[in-house]
């Protein structure tokens, strides 16, 4: 089945590398108006710019400020007629050892709980009123297999702060339902990334792989097309639902 998005504009967060610039790619590939959003390192995007020069513009801003992901839904919002979906994707994972500095774990807390959950939130709410003005939306937030299974020792805020985006994003399937709004999560286990180079060089990717019921590590091009078909709508009766991507590490 050839999945469609024709016609939509998508705004897809952390779209410069990993796996935002897979969704991202894969929605233009399917006929999407994508909005590309960055931190900073613009030039990772001019291939995609370069491929859909009418489809897609690009959207700097630093989400460890929600102030500015309030100014990033606006700004894309104003590009287009109407915005259709937000995947919720940028995020961070920064190791927070309890026996750290207090200084240096609290401020490794506050940022990823600052991008990783309250930007994520305060796009889902500039979305939400948006879309109960045009009849409705999709949301599809990343989370991680950490939600639900728990992280190691280092990761645990983590995965705290993954585990607040799923119960937010349950929350607001149940409660904006009714008014065309639909919310996803997409659930990825330990995705072959830049983000997870710096482990896989210094334990090898074989210990990942030992954790898996597959033969290798999910790519980023394994997450997009499940991306693709919840924005598309016909998957809207399973809101609300948590989408493991993992390999089969974590069966729940």
């Amino acid at each position: 089945m050839n999945v469609r998005v024709d016609d939509q504009n998508i705004l897809v967060t952390g779209a410069s590398r990993g796996i935002g610039y897979a969704i991202a790619k894969t929605l233009l590939e399917s006929g999407a108006y994508v909005g590309l959003h960055c931190r900073a390192n613009v030039e990772l995007l001019e291939n995609l710019v370069e491929q859909h020069p009418e489809k897609c513009s690009i959207h700097v801003a630093d989400l460890s400020s929600s102030g500015n992901a309030v100014s990033l839904f606006q700004e894309f919002a104003a590009t287009v007629d109407r915005v259709d979906a937000v995947v919720n994707n940028a995020g961070v994972a920064l190791d927070t050892p309890v026996d750290a500095k207090f200084e240096s774990w609290e401020s490794s807390f506050d940022k990823m709980m600052n991008i990783n959950l309250k930007s994520a939130i305060v796009l889902c709410r500039e979305a939400l009123v948006h879309f109960v003005h045009h009849d409705g939306g999709r949301l599809i937030n990343i989370a991680s297999r950490a939600a639900v299974r728990g992280d190691t020792a280092d990761y645990m805020a983590y995965a705290a702060s993954k585990g607040a985006l799923v119960a937010y994003t349950r929350s607001i399937a149940r409660a904006f339902g009714k008014q065309g709004v639909r919310a996803f999560i997409l659930a990825p286990g330990f995705t072959k990334t830049d983000m997870a180079d710096e482990f896989i060089e210094q334990y090898g990717e074989a210990i990942a792989i030992d954790d898996l019921a597959l033969e290798r590590l999910t790519t980023p091009e394994d997450i997009a097309p499940i991306a693709t078909l919840l924005v598309s709508g016909l998957a809207d009766h399973a809101t609300g639902c948590s989408i493991d991507i993992n390999a089969g590490s974590y069966v729940h």
